[in-house]
C-alpha cells in the first residue's frame, strides 16, 4: 500500500513539536471527533509522514515532521475517568475512539506559519488553510507534503 501523508494539529502548550522530540514518540491520544478518529482507525498506516502543526498560537503552523510509528489501538483516555477525554459511553469491549503514535522525524528552524501556507501556490486546497476547517487530523497529499518540507527547511 502507498504511503500517505497527512497533517496533526497540536497545542504546542499542550504537546508540540519540542515534546515529541524529547520523548521520541508519543501516543496521539484525545481526539475526539469522529472524522479524525476514522482516518487514524481506518487509514493512517505505519511509516505514513505527518506534518506537525501548531495550533491555538501565535503564529500558527507546520513546526516539523513526523511519522506513524504504532498504527491504531484504542485511545485509554476513554476510560480514565480523571481525564478530560474520558468517555463513560464507551467500553474496553467495543471502544469508540483509536490513536496512532507518531515518533520524531524532524523540527524546522522556524515554523511554517499559516499565512505562508495560505500564500504558496501548490497549497491552494490544502485542508488546514481553508477557512473553518477545524480538524485536528487531515490528509494532505504528497505534493502538499513536500511543498511544506521545502518552506520548512528555509530560514525565515
Amino acid at each position: 500500500m502507498a504511503k500517505r501523508y497527512w497533517l496533526m494539529k497540536s497545542e504546542p502548550d499542550v504537546y508540540g513539536i519540542d515534546d515529541l522530540e524529547r520523548d521520541g514518540s508519543a501516543p496521539w491520544d484525545g481526539v475526539r471527533n469522529y472524522q479524525a478518529r476514522n482516518f487514524m482507525r481506518d487509514e493512517m498506516k505505519l511509516g505514513d509522514k505527518v506534518l506537525f502543526y501548531h495550533s491555538n498560537t501565535k503564529p500558527p503552523g507546520v513546526a516539523g515532521i513526523a511519522e506513524i510509528v504504532v498504527e491504531s489501538h484504542p485511545d485509554p483516555t476513554q476510560w480514565d475517568k480523571k481525564s478530560h477525554y474520558c468517555d463513560p459511553k464507551s467500553s474496553k469491549d467495543d471502544p469508540r475512539w483509536f490513536l496512532v503514535d507518531v515518533g520524531f522525524v524532524s523540527k524546522f528552524p522556524s515554523v511554517v506559519p499559516l499565512d505562508e501556507l495560505k500564500e504558496t501556490p501548490g497549497l491552494e486546497e490544502m485542508l488546514v488553510i481553508k477557512r473553518g476547517m477545524r480538524l485536528s487530523v487531515q490528509p494532505v497529499t504528497k505534493q502538499q507534503f513536500d511543498i511544506v518540507t521545502k518552506l520548512g527547511k528555509k530560514k525565515r
